[in-house]
């Protein structure tokens, strides 16, 4: 058999299919491949309470907090065409022991279907409709409650209540829209605490809370376009000062695809940031795996009559004990080798960065056949311990033919069926493509397998809850005073001179139009103001400076507080550390501690003079620059609050050149 690298044949196929990092990536990489993609925004709601009960919304407690546990297992059912939901079938396949953490204070017995729905909490349904009308979309006649399947357990009913509230709309991006396909409000799902083996917990305080979902059209071409439509959202959203905010108010489910691929789902994504990155490697992921089908189907002549071969490797078979075999032994587990026809240079395929299709298989028997990594080795390992040079004699075993791979798996016993299932499975995948699968996603901007993509005949009338007429009169005083148009603050922002590193934040906190009416109101410049809550606030913010609860309202009041003693912007930069950090300030002491001792212009002027003489004698730089640099640091502090400093400058510098002229 000729020697076979397998690093040098992930390098091979990463050059294959023409991989290029995130940084190097071109528009017209994105247009080889055929990225495409949309995007599912899930943003919770400031509410009061849930959304069919009345339990409070927005306490969360510790991991060990809690008064009751429910335990449930996951049964299939037929739907009414008679069929089975994939996903369903494959958490029944993993025997899972789900318990339920319940804290009194934030759940009832609705959570577990004991009681019928309440009504829609209407605080919930008037803000879905304005953020509805906010983004300019068609609002519906009537909102009609209906069940979802929701399959893996994070909802105890196997359900979550949703409603439709407005179809089609866009988005006005920088250089393109993107279309909307609708709005919805629907329950939080449940907070999952661990998931290991058999068995998953949750806890169910954020169970029930209400949240819309934002759904667009795969309109998205390239990863920058999918984080701005996903920024877009979000600033929407928040720009109603409505919803909440902070980890776990707002996730994003990005739907991704490349030409020839399918749907995958990248579920939850915690940041914005993170998109980009990890966009670009699931189409990348996508179009290895084409690649990896089509060099199945030239090495697999019938692919109906493929199957693996099997021998358990037990105590007897010392001559096959490598490390991991040895250990699995010694805990009482069955440990099995798999012989794959024809996938030689399968298994070390570059997939997406340091990850390989064995990846895939060794992902699917964590999640499916409840097996934790490490779970098996393989003849094409390239890790810092790779056990390639040890599978030789493990072929010969099985019979093997030079264009065959091997995989050594273990495990409980009872797991070793689905598990030799399992990897039959994505091996005959393989060779259909890219699997319509839902992944969980990582920090490094990689991905692995999470569960099969539900089906889509999931959603059914909920026989509990009766239709909700949306009448003209809600819709038009919904309709009042709505935020302003994203696109539009950017605009506003651009024009007022506010520095671009600022936006971001400025829109993200919704302080743009805390903005406006400091200017509009109380007569400030919209820059400066700008510029002191992008740059010198967000710092405090960032650094944990501010106080617990604080209120953005309060720097308004900080320059009401300016107006009234007339004092100019720069006092606030002054005064912002001890505003921030106290829970109730006061303006005047705070102003008293800063050191500021504010003089009028005349008063200023008859001390440059002075100044200027004094720094001849204790300065041997008789520059006149460096006269007027010390002589303003010495006026700041009379200065700063009733001058401007270029007018007081001016005036230094015209002074120190006459008295220059006169010596």
């Amino acid at each position: 058999m000729p020697s076979f690298d397998p690093l040098k044949n992930y390098e091979k196929t990463r050059d294959e299919i023409g991989f290029v990092s995130r940084k190097e990536a071109t528009l017209n990489d994105y247009k080889r491949i055929g990225f495409k993609s949309g995007l599912e925004v899930h943003q919770q709601l400031k509410t009061k309470s849930k959304l069919f009960c009345r339990c409070p919304a927005g306490i969360y407690h510790d991991h060990d907090d809690y008064d009751a546990e429910v335990i449930r297992h996951m049964r299939p059912t037929l739907s009414e065409m008679g069929v089975y939901d994939g996903t369903a079938l494959m958490e029944f396949k993993t025997r899972k022991e789900i318990t339920y953490r319940i804290n009194n204070e934030t759940a009832c017995t609705y959570e577990v279907d004991d009681t019928p729905p309440f009504p829609i909490d209407p605080e919930a349904l008037e803000i879905a409709i304005r953020i509805a009308l906010a983004a300019k979309m068609n609002v519906v006649g009537e909102v009609h409650i209906t069940r979802k399947q929701y399959l893996d357990g994070s909802i105890p009913t196997g359900f979550q209540r949703s409603a439709i509230i407005s179809v089609e709309g866009e988005l006005q991006l920088k250089n393109k829209k993107v279309r909307l396909i609708q709005l919805s409000l629907e329950e939080d799902s449940c907070r999952e605490v661990s998931d290991i083996g058999h068995k998953r917990i949750y806890k169910t305080d954020r169970l029930g809370m209400p949240l819309i979902e934002t759904v667009t059209y795969p309109d998205c071409l390239t990863p920058d376009e999918l984080a701005e439509a996903a920024e877009y959202i979000r600033f929407l959203n928040r720009s109603t000062g409505e919803v909440r905010t902070g980890i776990g108010a707002a996730r994003e489910d990005v739907n991704v695809s490349c030409e020839g691929g399918s749907r995958v789902e990248m579920k939850g994504v915690a940041h914005i940031k993170w998109i980009p990155e990890l966009s670009h490697n699931e189409a990348f992921r996508q179009y290895a795996l084409l690649n990896i089908r089509g060099r199945l189907q030239k090495m697999i002549a019938d692919p109906s009559a493929w199957s693996v071969k099997t021998r358990e490797i037990t105590e007897a078979e010392t001559q096959y004990h490598f490390a991991p075999v040895r250990a699995a032994l010694d805990r009482g587990e069955r440990v099995i080798a798999l012989n794959l026809p024809g996938c030689r240079g399968i298994l070390s395929h570059f997939t997406q960065p340091g990850h390989v299709f064995a990846d895939e298989i060794s992902d699917r028997l964590k999640v499916i056949a409840c097996i934790e990594k490490p779970n098996m080795i393989h003849s094409e390992d390239i890790g810092p311990v790779n056990f390639n040079s040890l599978f030789p004699e493990v072929a010969i075993w099985l019979s093997a033919a030079p264009d065959d791979a091997q995989i050594i798996v273990w495990g409980p016993d009872e797991d070793i069926p689905t598990a030799i299932e399992t990897v039959e499975e994505r091996i005959r995948l393989a060779l259909e493509g890219v699997p319509n699968e839902t992944r969980k996603t990582f920090e490094d901007g990689t991905t692995i397998f999470e569960r099969v993509l539900p089906g889509r005949d999931r959603m059914y009338p909920d026989t509990d809850s009766q239709p909700i007429p949306v009448t003209t009169e809600m819709l038009e005083r919904l309709g009042r005073d709505m935020p302003v148009d994203v696109s539009l603050r950017f605009r506003q922002m651009k024009d007022w001179g506010i520095p671009e590193d600022t936006w971001h934040y400025l829109l993200s906190k919704n302080l743009v139009q805390l903005i406006e009416r400091i200017g509009d109101e109380l007569g400030f410049d919209h820059r400066e103001v700008g510029i002191l809550i992008g740059h010198r606030f967000r710092s405090l913010e960032g650094r944990g400076r501010v106080a617990e609860g604080f209120n953005y309202e309060r720097l308004y009041d900080l320059f009401a507080f300016l107006k009234k003693e007339k004092l100019l912007p720069p006092v606030a930069r002054l005064m912002l550390p001890g505003v921030v950090s106290s829970p109730q300030p006061d303006f005047a002491a705070i102003l008293a501690a800063t050191g500021f001792n504010p003089l009028p212009m005349k008063e200023i002027k008859s001390q440059v003079e002075v100044l200027g003489k004094k720094f001849t004698e204790i300065s041997c730089n008789g520059h006149r620059e460096a006269a007027v640099n010390w002589v303003m640091g010495q006026l700041h502090m009379n200065a700063i609050g009733t001058v401007r400093l270029s007018e007081v400058r001016k005036e230094v510098e015209g002074i120190l050149e006459q008295t220059e002229q006169q010596l």
